[in-house]
């Protein structure tokens, strides 16, 4: 393996949508939410090794993670997990551990990655990250990867590229936020859209130039502990500095303002797993269209439900349809799939009646 290719695995978010599973102390991508045997994170790292060196796997994640990323990843070293004192969104982190990296290895190239998301052809999602690895090792380049819309979603950012392209990597024109339904459809008429997955490669060297000109208050701010950084007084600098960092996502930080932004239009399936409708659809279907996880079940004039309970929980049913049904401990969901976006709301009004630990 190439001993100059880096990942940062991002695993620091709560994935309130998927409540009751995902909570605060336990959020999603430390489930097996398809019911694999795995849990999102542990597929995301044995993905990322099949390219990557497992030691140059570094995770990200909030400092109350700690033990769950240590109990999932046991291989992993306290050199590899980068611990958040504070939420600050995704630029702070990826410049920290940019720095950490370029000082380990000035050559690194990298990929960031989410920890929570899906993806079934994992041959092709190597393929697609050496090729773009290739392309940043030669060039000054911020690149993503984008997906080919399937259908006018209006729950994903999009990317615009330069149609005249004709090479597999496109230069980006511009992001685009979320947009309705018919801004949606006239992107997707349109042929040089593609979804915003929040898949990123880079070299060290050009992120963190990115870092510098575009935001260099967060540059200098991490930059002081240049000399401390991969020391045992790192955790200290971090733990003095790291909150007085701006809350900014790394798109808003670097990528929308820079102009050597590339985009490889990726060759596999991808599933965000945001909601329990968007893992009804990569699950299985019993003949009613019940998707089912864990739980054993006796269905009447019920379709269309997201069922998932404790192993072997046996579940009856009887005229239900298009609803989402979770059971976890002490709280049992059930919603209906059409309001899946209240969900978060839902969970606030739990936390404000019965107490934080509901949630």
């Amino acid at each position: 393996m190439n001993s100059n290719y880096y990942a940062i695995l991002m695993a620091g978010g709560v994935g309130s949508r998927f409540w009751p599973m995902s909570t605060q102390d336990f959020p999603k991508q430390f489930h097996d939410m398809l019911g694999t045997g795995d849990t999102l994170i542990q597929k995301t790292f044995q993905r990322l090794s099949k390219l990557i060196p497992k030691e140059n796997i570094f995770i990200l994640t909030n400092a109350q993670y700690r033990d769950l990323v240590f109990q999932q990843l046991p291989g992993v070293t306290e050199r590899q997990v980068l611990l958040e004192p504070a939420m600050r969104n995704t630029a702070p982190c990826i410049l920290y551990a940019s720095l950490k990296i370029q000082k380990e290895n000035p050559d690194a190239v990298m990929i960031v990655a989410p920890s929570d998301h899906w993806i079934e052809d994992e041959s092709k999602f190597t393929e697609n990250v050496q090729q773009a690895f290739e392309f940043c090792e030669k060039n000054d380049a911020l690149m993503t990867l984008g997906i080919q819309p399937t259908f006018p979603n209006t729950g994903y950012g999009y990317i615009e590229y330069d149609k005249s392209a004709t090479n597999d990597i496109k230069q980006v024109r511009q992001f685009r936020e979320k947009p309705d339904y018919d801004t949606a459809k006239s992107f997707i008429s349109q042929g040089n859209f593609l979804w915003n997955a929040g898949i990123f490669m880079w070299s060290a060297t050009s992120v963190i130039k990115a870092f510098q000109f575009h935001q260099p208050e967060l540059f200098q701010l991490f930059e002081k502990g240049i000399n401390i950084y991969n020391t045992e007084d790192e955790a200290l600098f971090i733990a003095e500095n790291y909150d007085k960092s701006e809350n900014i996502s790394v798109d808003y930080a670097i990528m929308e303002s820079s102009v050597n932004v590339y985009v490889l239009p990726a060759e596999f399936d991808w599933n965000d797993l945001g909601t329990w409708g968007s893992l009804y659809d990569k699950l299985d279907k019993d003949t009613n269209k019940n998707a089912v996880v864990n739980a054993r079940t006796l269905t009447e004039d019920a379709s269309g439900n997201m069922i998932r309970t404790k192993a072997d929980k046996i579940v009856v049913v009887d005229g239900l349809k298009d609803y989402i049904i979770v059971d976890k401990d002490e709280v049992l969901l059930i919603f209906p799939k059409s309001k899946e976006q209240d969900i978060k709301q839902v969970l606030q009004k739990v936390k404000d009646a019965y107490g934080e630990n509901y949630g």
